[in-house]
């Protein structure tokens, strides 16, 4: 039996999910506003209501999603608001208001099960570079790089792609964020931190001219790929 935060406008929070009366997950209420994310009970999962204001439940998601909330968020919409839902909201399942209790009861399994997989420490390695997810830590040939989040982040995300090219909007929109403002310049800056505090590794992050970087490979790791 799964424990569900709901994250609701109404007092009613079993009317979210009719169906759920019908399973035995257990179901606790908070407040849908931002200012009450900050600190969440213990749950399994996280129900959002968009039912009724899809801009206060978008602005959960991403709120949710930039705290780095590790509980799986489904977004529990009625058929008209499908059409208003985008990816970038930052949830990991949409689900009807009026779905049955079979299709819930999947959904929440398998929402679960991929979270329980994403919990196991993921490490990359590749051009000398260690980067463990789990502790938000990287190394160079063993030394550990003292990175900033957001330079930790520029690392494991060109480390994830390595040999693909990324222009800096699509960079500022991948590791910043789509509502970050800043301008391209911000990627300059932190590249060139970054290749700093590589020294003589500089040349990982390579410079494609005329259209952004990208993470290289080393001769080892272009033949292990062979």
């Amino acid at each position: 039996m799964a424990l569900l935060l709901v994250l609701s406008t109404s007092a009613d929070a079993e009317s979210l999910l009719p169906a759920l009366g019908l399973l035995s997950h257990g179901i606790r209420r908070h407040p849908l506003d931002t200012g009450h994310l900050l600190t969440l009970p213990d749950a399994d999962a996280i129900l959002v209501d968009a039912r009724s204001d899809l801009v206060a439940a978008r602005t959960a998601c991403r709120f949710l999603r930039t705290a780095t909330v590790e509980l799986p968020v489904l977004l529990v919409v009625t058929e008209g608001g499908l059409s208003a839902v985008a990816a970038d909201w930052g949830f990991d399942d949409v689900v009807l208001h009026d779905a049955g209790p079979a299709e819930i009861d999947a959904r929440l399994r398998l929402a679960l099960s991929r979270a329980a997989a994403d919990d196991e420490p993921t490490r990359i390695q590749a051009s000398g570079i260690t980067i463990d997810e789990q502790s938000y830590s990287a190394r160079l040939h063993g030394r550990p790089l003292d990175l900033t989040y957001k330079e930790f982040q520029l690392l494991h995300f060109l480390a994830t792609h390595p040999s693909r090219v990324f222009t800096r909007e699509q960079l500022l929109s991948d590791v910043w964020g789509y509502d970050y403002f800043g301008g391209t310049r911000t990627v300059d800056v932190h590249v060139r931190r970054l290749r700093a505090k590589l020294g003589e590794a500089e040349q990982i992050i390579g410079t494609v001219r005329n259209v952004g970087y990208r993470f290289n490979l080393n001769d080892e790791d272009h033949r292990a790929n062979d």
